[in-house]
Parts: structure tokens; C-alpha cells; sequence
């Protein structure tokens, strides 16, 4: 998408055993790069909340907050980590004209520009109906599995963030798609670099609808090893702060103390499963990861 995207012209064609890999109820058509995310349950990174230096703000042609889909992008850049792309966009958008809401790699997923707002991405139509994020290229089969992960996860997460149903075509979209609907760019991403790795969108499809199930119908990514049970049920909470784009996080040390969470919260409008919670200073506060917690009055609803 940036910097004179590399158009791949040769397909890299991988003889691949299909298969059903099932995980919590939840049949998932997977190649091998899906079969290894799931088998091996990837957990992906948690979302990074960053103020960007995109000064454009403007509501999708529905509205402020009313999105329609998501747009998959792929950064034709070797070289460079989620981190980097950040920097360089932060610095450079405005001579580029070119601007997303995240950057994804296989460490790191960093959102810096509300998905209540549009950005330029993909030319003036998808610009004011699509979230769009990129997938940074990685060079091992490992990094790329948790990289697709990542991505998978941010676009699953969105989806469910704004009440769209996971429609391949529709509310998902690559780049290529995006240049053959409007025809106001030229981009074929992320097709060539994952072509490069036996893979393709349908694929990507296939994961994205997994994890988009299980997070709504269990509130967790690989669903619940066993449905039988009230007790097996996740204790799910949702989430919205209407002061800012992000919900904040603290962590308790050894003493007991309330520190706050840097570069990390929870999006707006999101229900996250819980498994403590602990009173302090007169409030409960939900663990919804490792030491990390949410403050209830951020808490809209509890399932």
C-alpha cells in the first residue's frame, strides 16, 4: 500500500493437504498455515492504543462510528515492523496522502487512529465506508503464522466492536478487492505477499470467521474445551469509555499498589472475558489478562 507498492506477478503455487481442524464446536476449513495457528492455539498480541498525528477527522459516509467493514492491506515492505511503519506514517502522511487505523506484524498490533473516523487508505469510496489495517511482512513461517493471528484478531475484534456480521466480500475486504469494486486504485495487496506463503484470502477468511465465532459465542478465541456445563461458560464483560477512544488498564504490584497500563487498553464497545476481580479504593476492578484490569465504572454489561 505504501511507498510504490511492490505488484507481484508470479504465484507461488504450494501443493497443501486440506483439512478440517475443529477446536470447541467450531469447524474451521484450514491449510496448513491455519492448521499450525490453531493446533497450536496462537495467542495473539494484545491491541495497542496510540493517539496518531493523523489530523483528519471525519465520519464514514453512515456516520461517525458506523463503519462497514474492514480493509486487509499488506505493507510490500521486507524490512520493516509494525513499529517502523508507526514512525514513518506519523511522520510522513502528510506528503504521502496515506493514512490507517493499525499496523500489524507478528509481535505487535498498534491502532493509532480511531475506527470511529476514516482514513486514507484505499482510495475516496472505501475511505469513508472501511476500518482499514496492514499486515507487515516477516520472513519465517512462524512469525508469518502469528502475524495472520494478529490481523485476524484486530479485524474479528472490529467487526464485532461495531455489530457487523463477518460477510467475506462484504464487511472483509483485501485491498485487490477494494481496486476491482471502485476501480479509484490500482493495488492488488496483500495477494502477491501471501501468495508467497501458499496462502490466500479465502484462508484468511477462514480464520477471521473462527475467531469471530468463538469470540462471540464463548468470549475466547479457540471457544471452550468442553460445552457441557454452566461451569465451563466464560464470565464475559463489556467495555466503553466515553471520554476517550480506549478503555485504560492498570496492574497491582506485590504491595498492593495501582499502577497504570502504558501503550495498551481495551476498545470501546468490546466484551472481554474476566476470570478475578478485587475492591480497591472503594471500586472492583475486573482481571481481563495477566495483572491487567479494568476499573468498573468503564463496565456496561456483564454476560
Amino acid at each position: 500500500m505504501k511507498k510504490g507498492k511492490i505488484l507481484f506477478s508470479s504465484i507461488l503455487t504450494v501443493l497443501i493437504g486440506i483439512l478440517f481442524v475443529s477446536f470447541g464446536g467450531t469447524n474451521v476449513k484450514a491449510d496448513t498455515v491455519n492448521s499450525y495457528i490453531l493446533g497450536n492455539k496462537i495467542q495473539p498480541a494484545e491491541i495497542q492504543y496510540r493517539e496518531g498525528t493523523f489530523d483528519q477527522w471525519f465520519g464514514y459516509e453512515n456516520g461517525v462510528g458506523k463503519p462497514e467493514g474492514v480493509v486487509v492491506h499488506e505493507t510490500a515492505d521486507a524490512n520493516a515492523t509494525a513499529e517502523n511503519e508507526v514512525a514513518y506514517f506519523n511522520r510522513e502522511w502528510p506528503s504521502l496522502q496515506t493514512y490507517v487505523h493499525a499496523f500489524v506484524d507478528n509481535n505487535e498490533i498498534i491502532n493509532i487512529h480511531s475506527a470511529d473516523y476514516g482514513v486514507w487508505g484505499a482510495g475516496h469510496t472505501a475511505n469513508y465506508k472501511f476500518i482499514q489495517v496492514e499486515l507487515c511482512e516477516v520472513h519465517d513461517y512462524d512469525a508469518f503464522a502469528r502475524s495472520l493471528s494478529n490481523d485476524a484478531f484486530y479485524i474479528a475484534k472490529r467487526l464485532i466492536q461495531y455489530n457487523l456480521p463477518d460477510i467475506p466480500g462484504q464487511t472483509v475486504v483485501s485491498h485487490h478487492q477494494v481496486s476491482n469494486m471502485y476501480r479509484e486504485t490500482d493495488h492488488s495487496d496483500p495477494d502477491g505477499y501471501f501468495a508467497k506463503w501458499g496462502y490466500d484470502m479465502d484462508q484468511f477468511n477462514d480464520l477471521i470467521s473462527y475467531y469471530y465465532n468463538n469470540l462471540k459465542d464463548s468470549g475466547t478465541l479457540y471457544g471452550n474445551a468442553n460445552n457441557s456445563g454452566d461451569d465451563n461458560k466464560a464470565t464475559v464483560l463489556s467495555v466503553n469509555n466515553d471520554k476517550a477512544i480506549f478503555v485504560p488498564l492498570v496492574s497491582f504490584d506485590e504491595s498492593g499498589n495501582k499502577n497504570d497500563v502504558q501503550n495498551r487498553g481495551l476498545a470501546n464497545n468490546t466484551p472481554w472475558q474476566y476470570d478475578q476481580q478485587k475492591d480497591f479504593d472503594g471500586h472492583t476492578y475486573y482481571r481481563v489478562s495477566t495483572n491487567e484490569w479494568v476499573l468498573d465504572t468503564y463496565v456496561t454489561s456483564f454476560s
